[in-house]
């Protein structure tokens, strides 16, 4: 058994301060961080929006469902992962979303194009704990993703933080429907 953390998109645009933010972000950035200090896993890739032209994913007036805000255009500073997040582990980025609504890390692509299954399986990974932001959407996708590519997956639910608690309870009820297995509580204000 291999295993690996998927960050997911811990980006200054999903915490406090940013164009889409998620009450508790740089909390979660910072409890990553601590997590990957005490823990030793095979491996460590992280997810990041990176959007050049989603179409409608962008709206001016967004209805918070499938659309948005303008968030997370690539090469802006709101792009960029946040500087609570110790990004020295992470071993491979996968930018998603670049024209598309890109919610799974499991869309994204590596500098050379490799997506997270094949580049997780290379290395011969069977396992992966996801954590990150936010926890009823990119989270649940990834990890909804991550257990149809066949990885055993776990959601480290004090790593992630949710933007209504309405929406993490129907998201842990879709993960555990799909046989992801979580533990603890996310954070949700």
């Amino acid at each position: 058994m291999r295993t690996a953390l998927v960050v997911v998109d811990v980006q200054l645009d999903f915490c406090e301060g940013g164009a889409l933010a998620v009450a508790g972000g740089a909390e979660v950035a910072a409890a990553i961080s601590r997590h990957l200090d005490g823990t030793d896993y095979d491996q460590v890739i992280a997810t990041r929006d990176y959007h050049v032209d989603p179409g409608a994913h962008f709206s001016a007036a967004p209805d918070f469902v499938r659309s948005w805000p303008v968030h997370c255009v690539a090469g802006t500073a709101g792009a960029a992962f946040h500087p609570e997040l110790e990004v020295g582990p992470v071993r491979e980025v996968f930018s998603k979303g670049q024209y598309s609504d890109g919610y799974s890390g499991f869309e994204g692509v590596d500098r050379t194009g490799r997506g997270p299954a094949a580049w997780l399986g290379a290395h011969g990974v069977t396992d992966v704990a996801v954590v990150g932001i936010a926890t009823d959407h990119c989270v649940r996708a990834t990890a909804l993703d991550a257990a149809k590519a066949g990885f055993t997956t776990t959601v480290l639910l004090d790593l992630t933080a949710g933007v209504s608690a309405a929406t993490v309870e129907s998201a842990l009820t879709d993960l555990r429907a799909a046989g992801v297995a979580t533990t603890g509580s996310p954070i949700v204000r």
